[in-house]
């Protein structure tokens, strides 16, 4: 990966639905080159995908949450094939140091939220968890 192709995903990464046309001019050069370079990145899977990213706005009612999960030995394959069964488990991370996973939860309200804590502190294997629910975003610089 080069200065220009970096430019490419800085841009995309700010506004995944300019135009190859846009794309050229602003980074002043040709279409053809934007095309190929977006054509290498995907096959070359820099760039897995083009989707829409929620705002504020869209996100209100929903209480969201991280999970930190220290888990048995050997029991990581089990864990992850139960959490793919809770809607409300978005990501699932491995971390190195004191825990072994983090989870990323979203849940309607306060209720739904302590129900799936509690689901998935029960799972065969968590030996503990601990929660941080979310307040409030203050930087995002997702892509």
């Amino acid at each position: 990966m080069d200065e220009l192709d970096r430019n490419i995903l800085t841009l995309l990464g700010a506004d995944a639905r300019m135009s190859v046309a846009t794309l050229a001019r602003r980074l002043k050069v040709a279409r053809s080159t934007i095309q190929a370079r977006l054509e290498r990145l995907e096959t070359g899977g820099i760039i897995a995908g083009y989707t829409l990213k929620l705002g504020e706005a869209a996100r209100q009612g929903r209480l969201r949450a991280s999970v930190l999960l220290t888990i048995e030995p050997r029991s990581q394959a089990a864990i992850l094939s139960r959490l793919k069964a809770v809607p409300e488990v978005e990501r699932v991370f491995t971390t190195s140091g004191r825990f072994d996973l983090l989870l990323q939860i979203a849940a309607s309200n306060t209720q739904v939220l302590d129900q799936v804590l509690d689901q998935i502190g029960a799972l065969t294997g968590v030996k503990s968890s601990e929660s941080l629910i979310h307040l409030s975003t203050r930087l995002d610089r997702a892509v």
